[in-house]
């Protein structure tokens, strides 16, 4: 198991998309969410992507519209149903990404939703990565572009298997029919690619502008640490700004400004981290609010926006150390 990012204040996770028993997602969303997490079982072989039957999307039709679906009509497929029913224009989706996207998931036989994303008003950043989500969503959306309305009918066998999942209603005989309006896609090597800006005061440290998906530099000064919060840009984009209760998608690293040494990376980690901004220290939340999605931006912490006389257990993080990050802000949830 991989350690889960340090810089999540209040531990939150997904009770269904995220794989069970195994922190592979650090997206922190509500605790009684129901999304497609993988179940604790061995890969099914790949499945054979049939055009339907799938149930008609009756109201909600256009994307990134809360949709309504009938309930499934006779028996479903034992094939994973995919039918795109929104042809999008943006990037290819492919598996081991990260895909930004709201989602309605019901059960075939009754028509009970069990979750949907468009009722908490953020969408979800979920890794199609084997074992971090159901197979039906990891074979069903690779292949689709951002922009796209994917309607999927997932069977038992690239879904929750024979244990089904309890806790979202879901039984091991349930064949589940998914909306998914996918948003966007990023890789683990996504960088901000916003126009660089001046690092030119002396006293702070300077962050490498490196688009190419490899962690940027960090070079602190041999000054004291300020004394109050930084958050400058480094690249600076041109999406919507960051508001102080939305999620974000992000890579980062964090050294310590005493010595420079390196304590988190989502570039080690090879792989992309999302959180609510109410779910971080202060430093993160005050820090990133304001800022414009495609940056990367420098943020300086000082232990008490930081983690005080507490630090994690276990981490490089001393007490009252002052945190210094590099942070691509790469989505707005």
């Amino acid at each position: 198991m991989r350690r889960r990012s340090l810089l999540i204040a209040v531990p939150a996770g997904l009770v269904t998309l995220a794989a069970c028993g195994d922190d592979k997602s650090d997206s922190s969303k509500a605790s009684d969410s129901a999304s497609p997490s993988a179940p604790e079982t061995s890969a099914a072989p790949p499945p054979k992507i049939v055009d339907g039957p799938l149930p008609a999307i009756t109201a909600g039709t256009k994307f990134d519209e809360k949709p309504t679906v009938a309930k499934g009509s006779g028996a479903p497929s034992d094939q994973l149903a995919v039918r795109t029913v929104i042809a999008g224009g943006g990037k290819t989706v492919a598996e081991n990404d990260f895909v930004v996207a709201h989602y309605l998931g019901q059960i075939w036989s009754t028509g009970k939703v069990f979750d949907n994303s468009y009722d908490r008003k953020a969408r979800l950043a979920l890794p199609l990565t084997q074992g971090s989500i159901i197979d039906g969503w990891r074979y069903g959306l690779t292949g689709k572009k951002a922009g796209s309305r994917v309607e999927m009918a997932v069977p038992p066998t690239w879904g929750y298997g024979e244990q089904g999942n309890q806790q979202a209603g879901i039984k091991g005989t349930d064949t589940l029919v998914f909306v998914v309006d996918v948003k966007d896609t990023f890789k683990a090597t996504s960088s901000a690619e916003g126009g660089e800006v001046a690092q030119d005061d002396i006293d702070l440290p300077k962050v490498g502008t490196n688009t190419d998906g490899k962690a940027p530099s960090i070079e602190v000064p041999d000054t004291a640490a300020p004394k109050k919060l930084v958050a400058n840009y480094v690249l600076e984009g041109d999406g919507e700004e960051v508001g102080a209760e939305d999620s974000v998608l992000v890579q980062y690293k964090g050294v310590l400004w005493d010595g420079g040494k390196e304590f988190d990376s989502t570039y080690a980690r090879k792989q992309l981290t999302s959180f609510s901004l109410q779910q971080v220290v202060k430093g993160w939340a005050q820090g990133l609010t304001g800022k414009k999605v495609g940056s990367r931006v420098l943020v300086v912490i000082p232990p008490e926006l930081g983690y005080g006389d507490n630090p994690p257990q276990g981490s490089e993080i001393k007490k009252d150390s002052t945190l210094v990050f590099s942070v691509d802000i790469l989505a707005k949830l």
